[in-house]
């Protein structure tokens, strides 16, 4: 397993002029290539496109972003103050959207044709070849998918049943953290946050809380830290704006090395999940080949088995299981941590903040229980705060990109068929022209008198997850699970920065929007030790 810096060194692409020279005349090469069968035989219209910067001839703004070690931060940079930005890579034309109106009408009134994704190298790793619904193209194996999620595996009704579920990981999380306390250690909450995450995540999928022993205190083992890593490798390497996804030719050159991050990490993930499938694949095929009709699914990957086609035959190959798997692992590990770790800085470094979120839990819960999911729709300032922190601090500098399917106008400019879409949540989230003082963390500005607040946004003033049939499916389960991992760790315990520490540092990572370092405090209870300590 790749340990950060050389997934960080993986995302620091230097000038070209440092690659060798075969590499560069191949780019040139590939690059005319695209440019004379786009002028030769494409249909695209000249005039109307969004401004954006003078594309260099042939290649487009491929060479300028490249020259940036962070390449999405020059993207951003150049977006910065304008509601609609047009990029070309290559032969791609690349669409940044900062503005709430713009983004409402791409994935509102146009939606229908916007609903696709592009084929990159790292979303082909990801889904194993696209058979999942995340990052799947439109089409019927997408479709397919999104049918099996909405219907039997993220819909309400399974919400409500896997409350208990959801309850003893929270449970298991709050008793770890107080035992971390009780021996005086002081709490990674990055780390402890990622390990709630990947303990929900592979309970729903597979019934267990650890593929071995676990680790100290109840925590994580070796196994669990690997399996959680791999995840956000992969998150890290998807849509990074990998050359090869604008030049498919170059794709054998690994540029950056994103290509064998992935491998790696997909193998990983896989090497933890097959076992477990293919055990439970066993099982369901003695049961039909006995004729017995397994009623009760316990998990997702039940579900997923036990979901036949119009021929009573299994809906699902292995692999599109396999996949689908893995994915919804990526699509769940990252956001509530990510939020809570912003959430809790914020609230230690504003105390009459933390005050707030605290007399509301004390007057809604009290201090002789915990709270509970079903405390979640009494507590709008909690779900403020949660919703602030991810309008400053989104998991990633854009939603998952969209593709037009067909020629469209939007705003009066011209968006030829295959244009990347990407809209920014930096954009949206910290534009001056839709927030107040931006950069500042002040829940009270999304409590509005007969308002329900959650994290979703409907109007797309901020992104949560996403608008549209490319919506996020996940949003209510990562919704819930956020709520309450704040709601635990503020009610639960009294948070301080280390000793010789006063001020807490808001300093963004240079290659990602996490923060700088993880958010290292010391904690003490603040409910019963009595309560905490049977956990």
């Amino acid at each position: 397993m790749m340990n950060a810096t050389v997934v960080a060194q993986a995302f620091m692409p230097s000038s070209l002029v440092t690659l060798p020279l075969p590499n560069v005349a191949l780019l040139f090469a590939s690059s005319l290539l695209i440019f004379l069968l786009h002028h030769l035989f494409g249909k695209t219209k000249r005039g109307g496109l969004p401004p954006g910067p003078t594309p260099w001839p042939i290649v487009g703004s491929l060479i300028p972003m490249l020259r940036n070690q962070v390449r999405w931060r020059w993207v951003v940079g150049k977006a910065e103050g304008n509601d609609i930005t047009c990029f070309r890579f290559g032969g791609v034309h690349v669409v940044v959207v900062n503005s709430p109106e713009l983004s409402r009408e791409f994935f509102k009134k146009q939606d229908a044709n916007f609903a696709s994704r592009p084929l990159t190298m790292a979303t082909e790793y990801s889904s194993d070849g696209y058979v999942t619904v995340v990052v799947s193209p439109w089409g019927d194996q997408w479709k397919k998918m999104r049918r099996v999620l909405a219907s039997d595996v993220l819909n309400n009704s399974r919400l409500q049943k896997e409350v208990k579920l959801r309850t003893e990981e929270t449970d298991h999380f709050t008793g770890y953290l107080y035992k971390r306390c009780a021996a005086g250690r002081t709490i990674d909450v990055r780390f402890v946050l990622r390990f709630y995450c990947g303990n929900v995540i592979r309970k729903m999928m597979y019934g267990v809380r650890y593929f071995s022993k676990g680790g100290e205190f109840g925590g994580p083992g070796e196994e669990e830290l690997e399996h959680v890593d791999a995840a956000f490798d992969v998150l890290k390497c998807a849509y990074s704006f990998c050359p090869s996804d604008f030049l498919p030719s170059l794709r054998f050159l690994d540029y950056g090395g994103h290509e064998k991050i992935m491998k790696n990490a997909t193998e990983t993930v896989y090497k933890y999940h097959d076992p477990i499938a293919s055990k439970r694949l066993e099982k369901w095929r003695s049961w039909r080949e006995k004729g017995v009709e397994k009623k009760d699914v316990e998990d997702m990957l039940d579900i997923f088995l036990s979901l036949k086609d119009d021929n009573g035959k299994p809906l699902l190959s292995m692999k599109e299981i396999r996949a689908q798997c893995a994915e919804l692992l990526y699509a769940i590990v990252d956001n509530p941590s990510q939020i809570v770790e912003w959430a809790l800085a914020h609230l230690i470094d504003q105390p009459e903040t933390m005050r707030k979120a605290l007399e509301e839990l004390d007057r809604v819960v009290g201090k002789d229980r915990l709270v509970q999911e079903s405390d979640l729709p009494q507590l709008p300032y909690l779900k403020a705060c949660t919703r602030e922190a991810l309008r400053i601090h989104p998991v990633a500098p854009f939603d998952l990109p969209h593709v037009a399917i067909n020629d469209a106008t939007v705003a009066g400019y011209f968006i030829p068929k295959g244009t990347m879409v990407l809209v920014s949540r930096v954009g949206l989230g910290r534009n001056p022209k839709v927030w107040d003082e931006p950069l500042v963390f002040n829940p009270d500005r999304h409590l509005k008198d007969g308002q329900t607040v959650e994290l979703a946004e409907p109007d797309l003033r901020m992104l949560s997850f996403g608008a549209g049939r490319r919506t996020c499916m996940g949003g209510p389960l990562g919704s819930l699970m956020t709520y309450m991992l704040l709601g635990r760790m503020i009610q639960a315990f009294e948070w301080s920065m280390p000793s010789g520490e006063s001020r807490v540092d808001f300093s963004e990572d240079k290659w990602s929007l996490f923060r700088y370092e993880p958010l290292c405090v010391r904690a003490k209870p603040r409910l019963s030790t009595n309560l905490l300590a049977n956990l």
